[in-house]
């Protein structure tokens, strides 16, 4: 899977294609709080392209607005990346410096992500947006071994497939595609939410899912530093606790 496969599936129409080129200073000024965040910046970024602006007049789609944010455009961006970049903290910057909800897609010769995050306006900071909640990320393996899922998932991307009444429900559509395929790889299978009800529920599950998998990864390692016997075995029936939570659980997605 390639970056020209992604944009081929989102299924754009002309009338939004921006295609130009964003120097890394303008990302600097605005999304490096910190000289660290700077150097990934100047270090890790090859190149940002802006590929498409999705606004009322380019797509027919109405904004949104509401006390907490305006939907005036979604931006969809690729950024190639150099070889050692951090893809996630990267993606999180570029995120924090563009003030418009994005489709990121992010590839370098070792990765392909396409990431989300919804934006609200911040409280103690008029003017400014700032990340509502996490970024809902996925990484794509290489073009020789997409599986069904994954063919699913491009086809469920079109723009036409998703949500039209405002930019706001276009963009979380695109975010419960993301989610409906980060489940099906633990359940074998990819299937859009019936509603918005059902979306949430899956969001929920995939996050305790998250929680589960990561206490297991803890315990497993802490076994196996264990030098006391009834110690391990304390710990190794918590893991098989927890590893019978984690099978409910994505039984449940």
């Amino acid at each position: 899977m390639t970056v020209q496969d992604l944009i081929t599936a989102l299924d754009l129409p002309g009338s939004c294609r921006v295609d130009q080129r964003v120097p890394k200073k303008l990302l600097i000024e605005n999304g490096a709080p910190t000289a660290s965040d700077k150097r990934q910046i100047n270090d890790g970024i090859e190149e940002i392209q802006w590929l498409a602006a999705l606004k009322p007049n380019t797509i027919g789609v109405p904004e949104y607005r509401d006390d907490v944010r305006d939907y005036l455009e979604i931006a969809v961006l690729s950024v190639t990346l150099r070889g050692n970049a951090k893809a996630g903290r990267l993606a999180e910057l570029v995120h924090r410096a563009v003030p418009y909800p994005m489709v990121l897609l992010l590839n370098s010769e070792q990765i392909l992500m396409l990431s989300l995050a919804h934006k609200r306006w911040a409280q103690n900071e008029a003017g400014k947006v700032v990340l509502d909640g996490g970024m809902v990320e996925v990484a794509f393996p290489g073009a020789a071994s997409s599986s069904a899922i994954e063919i699913a998932f491009m086809q469920a991307l079109a723009l036409a497939r998703q949500p039209q009444a405002t930019l706001y429900a276009l963009y979380q559509g695109w975010m419960d595609s993301l989610e409906a395929l980060l489940a099906g790889r633990l359940t074998g299978s990819f299937k859009d939410a019936n509603s918005p009800e059902q979306a949430a529920a899956r969001r929920r599950g995939l996050q305790n899912c998250q929680r589960l998998e990561l206490e297991a990864v803890s315990l497993r390692a802490k076994a196996a530093k264990e030098k006391q016997l009834v110690r391990q075995v304390e710990l190794n029936l918590a893991l098989k606790r927890v590893q019978t939570q984690l099978a409910e659980a994505r039984e449940q997605l």
